[in-house]
């Protein structure tokens, strides 16, 4: 799989600069109003009782905010955040470890929290319901548990997979939301932000353009941000305006409409070779050479939010929308 300009996942490059960017209070954290003004009851609540948080369950699409949101919930709480993620845990005793070192009131956070192990998931069970753990001490017929008492705490956990939750885990969080991808309005308003934050200087139409290229991610309009910066920089006066933006997100490859390469591939190799579907994701990842996983994963959802690529009960369609932003005639279908 070649290496995307517009992955959601968290690269490298992101490093540099989402540490400095992520909002720290819920007054500064932008769009996701609906879990936010619930998160703030919650919180309120929590702390007039002066006990800790519910465990909260934060899900929905990778870079959205589910990291910098579980380091808001831990600010406004006054505690401290510990972090981790699913596939850093092992063994059940590693989670024990954990869960011990925890301080009362502290924030647990669990990246990717899907992909825990069964036995490490189960430490939880009793951790999440009666801050307690069961340990095993000795073999054979000398063995013997014993429960070890844990500090009140809040466990946070992330996850792009929700579906993949176990039942048991997932009935244990007592607040679930759902984070969804943000408008233009919106990542206007985050890219402003960010770029006050940097010293980038950009009027409201170059944001306005990022923005509308981002894909209804954060994530990407920072990043995005950045790279245009660079070309504004050097062959431009140094602030970025509409006609900066569309000119740099244009060599990088990343259309109006946020598709880049792989994206129009799909698209002309659907309506190409399978005369726009309706065809089975199995086909469509053969014609490309690229696995079906990673088509259903990562290519497909965007395609699909916007509307340009149909499920149906016979496969996947495309759809006029498509057709039209290619510039291609559209097709007259079978009544």
């Amino acid at each position: 799989m070649e290496k995307r300009m517009i992955t959601t996942e968290y690269t490298e490059e992101d490093q540099h600069i989402e540490g400095s960017l992520r909002p720290q209070t819920l007054a500064e954290y932008i769009g996701q109003s609906r879990s936010k003004e619930m998160l703030k009851v919650y919180i309120e609540a929590a702390k007039s009782r002066g006990e800790s948080l519910d465990h909260v369950l934060l899900y929905g699409p990778p870079g959205l905010g589910k990291t910098t949101l579980a380091g808001i919930i831990a600010n406004e709480m006054g505690v401290n955040m510990k972090i981790t993620s699913g596939p850093a845990i092992e063994k059940p005793g590693e989670m024990a470890a954990i869960l011990n070192n925890l301080q009362d009131g502290d924030v647990l956070f669990v990246d990717e929290i899907h992909r825990l192990n069964r036995q490490v998931e189960e430490v939880l069970y009793p951790a999440m319901e009666d801050f307690a753990i069961d340990i095993v001490i000795g073999k054979g017929a000398s063995a013997r548990s014993i429960r070890l008492d844990l500090p009140k705490f809040t466990l946070v956990g992330a996850t792009t997979r929700a579906g993949l939750l176990t039942a048991p885990l997932r009935d244990r969080f007592g607040v679930v939301e759902r984070l969804d991808f943000y408008t233009v309005p919106e990542l206007h308003a985050i890219l402003m932000r960010s770029a006050d934050v940097l010293g980038v200087k950009i009027d409201t139409e170059g944001a306005r353009e990022i923005a509308r290229r981002s894909r209804g991610t954060p994530r990407l309009a920072n990043r995005f941000l950045k790279r245009v910066r660079d070309f504004a920089q050097v062959k431009y006066s140094g602030v970025i305006t509409a006609e900066v933006a569309r000119a740099a997100l244009d060599v990088l490859d990343v259309d109006p409409v946020g598709l880049d390469r792989a994206d129009r591939n799909i698209l002309y190799t659907m309506i190409e070779k399978f005369g726009g579907g309706p065809v089975g994701p199995e086909a469509v990842a053969a014609a490309i050479g690229e696995d079906v996983g990673t088509l259903m994963d990562v290519y497909e959802p965007y395609l699909v939010q916007i509307g340009f690529i149909l499920r149906t009960p016979r496969g996947r369609a495309v759809s006029e929308d498509a057709y039209r932003h290619l510039g291609l005639p559209v097709p007259e279908r079978e009544s």
